[in-house]
């Protein structure tokens, strides 16, 4: 997620006010087994900064969680309120970063590229003895956590990216990229009508879709949780919350589609998921900091999320969630997310989802 979609200098007000467009990732080096581009994998060298707001962020959370990288790869997390400066270390003692010692996560792209003139994006791998900005190649980062870093992995650690299925799960994520992680951008941040309807259609077209392909499976590919599953769970997670009312995405609540709810609940209950989630980061994020489209920035009390944590019934499917792995340990000491990111949690359970016909 870049520090503004308008470029830094036109900061927060920009969002809503031009048309949405990806960068792509301008530093795209790798971190590898081999070290082919300068950055071999080794344990404690680099950190992982993230916003718990951001999704694409969110991917990076999950994926380390899942394949036991917490005692590897440090974490870096940064405030979700971003000022037109980028991303700050506002959360930690001093306002700086306790490990790079840095303010904003600007400055580890500058120590990089001086003079960068791109937005300052989580994830971000940084080389902790030199405070460079490695890379923001937030589609490469989780494949070569679970493709490259390897031996660093947790014993169990799951294949998320097995093999025989990536022509397959590639297909998938990238109508899921286009269409939906992208898509809601794109409607969000519309400037005029056409181009608003047209992404809304889009990204409402793919959760059908995916509804359709998930009633009589458990997870996107193949038995076991995938990458596939990780990039589709950050978007439904924030769907409600953030999605379907600030970026007008609003034809249905997620849960009211009872095959997507039930999926994206039995994710979200998944150790791993669910333990990643700061609902106060994400809805302070996206209605405090997009001043073009919330100018107000009043954060709304809804929708009630105690949802998130009833019964979904997605084991009668079978699968296997970990393959042959196991689930990953207690979240670290020091990486839980606070109190004030699960409180919507422990409220009145959300109304159960109503069938398709009623939308």
């Amino acid at each position: 997620m870049s520090a503004s979609a308008g470029g830094p200098a036109e900061g927060n007000a920009s969002y809503g006010h031009k048309e949405f467009k990806r960068s792509k990732s301008h530093f795209a080096d790798r971190v590898t087994a081999d070290g082919r581009d300068g950055w071999p994998v080794e344990a404690g060298r680099y950190r992982l900064v993230v916003s718990r707001a951001c999704p694409w962020a969110g991917r990076a959370l999950v994926a380390r969680r899942l394949l036991g990288l917490e005692s590897a790869l440090s974490l870096g997390i940064t405030d979700p309120i971003q000022d037109d400066r980028s991303w700050r270390f506002t959360l930690d003692p001093g306002g700086r970063d306790p490990v790079l010692g840095i303010r904003f996560l600007s400055e580890a792209y500058d120590a990089r590229e001086s003079g960068y003139p791109g937005g300052v994006s989580v994830p971000a791998l940084v080389d902790v003895p030199s405070g460079k900005l490695v890379t923001n190649d937030y589609q490469q980062i989780t494949l070569d956590f679970t493709t490259e870093w390897t031996a660093l992995h947790r014993e169990g650690a799951p294949d998320l990216y097995p093999e025989p299925l990536r022509d397959e799960i590639d297909a998938v994520m990238e109508g899921i990229y286009r269409d939906v992680n992208n898509g809601v951008y794109r409607a969000g941040f519309a400037s005029e009508q056409g181009a608003y309807e047209a992404a809304c259609r889009d990204v409402f077209r793919r959760l059908e879709l995916t509804s359709e392909r998930l009633a009589s499976r458990r997870y996107l590919v193949g038995e076991t949780i995938t990458e596939a599953d990780i990039r589709l769970f950050s978007t439904l997670v924030r769907f409600d919350a953030v999605y379907h009312g600030h970026f007008k995405c609003n034809r249905w609540k997620l849960a009211e589609d009872p095959v997507l709810w039930a999926y994206a609940r039995d994710l979200f209950q998944t150790p791993g998921f669910g333990d990643t989630i700061d609902f106060d980061h994400i809805k302070r994020h996206y209605y405090q900091v997009h001043a073009g489209i919330n100018p107000t920035g009043i954060v709304p009390l809804g929708p009630d999320l105690g949802g998130w944590l009833t019964p979904h019934h997605r084991e009668e499917l079978g699968g296997r969630p970990f393959g042959d792995g196991t689930p990953p340990g207690p979240v670290p000491a020091g990486e839980e997310v606070p109190a004030s990111g699960r409180a919507a949690l422990t409220g009145p359970a959300a109304h159960g989802p109503v069938s398709a016909a009623a939308r």
